[in-house]
């Protein structure tokens, strides 16, 4: 029976995260490790300078005091008695498309997964305002967990799924797309007179190319982007590579 690990970085007690538990359901033996609290635009970030608590909240479930990449290091090395054969990041509440990717503690512990060889999917809800509901997006995951624990992912690739809220049935695999948001940094001063930004973000949509993420989901489309470890520029590598004998010269006295 296969083992499925599920992690977010929205919280353990998210809804995202109970209505992907709920899909799971009969399909293999499921663990849930993941932040006791909301660890959102974490990334890949792990704790380093305290100790990582740890509760177990329920049978087969624990809430830990950390980064999503953290839940995911302790489940791996201490929390599960084997290696989950598949771990799915999310519900997330919110997309992560773009440059997010980059920001996203929920694709960082897919990223993570994916590092310690476990094939590992981030999955999202492209909404976050009025009501929410995540059964269209669990029955997808739930769907897309048989495929991967059935025909497998390629070696260090995760996928980084976006449902729209209101999905249409399309399907898309997309190219991750180029940078669609602003930095806006709303300026204040505290009680105590110190200085200090708010971060937020504007979307600038004009020109999404259309076989990207963005494109699929303003379109209805839900978004699978196949996403890679390995992060080598191979033509730079000959391109630059006669920049070695110019610091190498440099060097010399």
């Amino acid at each position: 029976m296969a083992h499925i690990l599920i992690t977010n970085d929205d919280g353990i007690h998210a809804p995202g995260l109970r209505a992907l538990v709920g899909a799971l359901g009969g399909l293999g033996t499921v663990s849930v490790v993941a932040p006791g609290d909301e660890r959102s635009a974490t990334a890949q970030s792990i704790t380093l300078l305290r100790p990582i608590a740890c509760e177990r909240v329920g049978e087969r479930e624990w809430a830990v005091d950390g980064t999503p990449t953290d839940a995911v290091i302790v489940a791996l090395n201490k929390l599960l008695p084997e290696r989950p054969d598949l771990v799915i990041s999310g519900i997330n509440r919110g997309g992560n498309m773009g440059e997010n990717v980059y920001y996203s503690g929920t694709v960082g512990a897919a990223m993570e997964a994916a590092i310690n060889h476990v094939p590992a999917i981030a999955i999202s809800l492209a909404g976050r305002s009025g009501e929410i509901d995540y059964e269209p997006s669990a029955k997808l995951a739930r769907k897309l967990a048989e495929l991967v624990l059935k025909e497998n992912l390629p070696e260090g690739v995760l996928l980084n799924v976006n449902v729209p809220p209101r999905w249409s049935g399309t399907v898309r695999f997309t190219r991750q797309s180029k940078r669609v948001t602003r930095n806006l940094l709303q300026e204040g001063t505290d009680p105590r007179g110190r200085v200090y930004y708010w971060l937020h973000e504007q979307r600038a949509t004009d020109d999404i190319e259309p076989d990207t993420d963005y494109a699929a989901v303003l379109s209805g489309a839900v978004s699978i982007t196949p996403l890679q470890l390995e992060r080598t520029h191979v033509t730079s590598l000959n391109h630059l590579s006669h920049w070695a004998r110019l610091l190498e010269a440099a060097s010399r006295p």
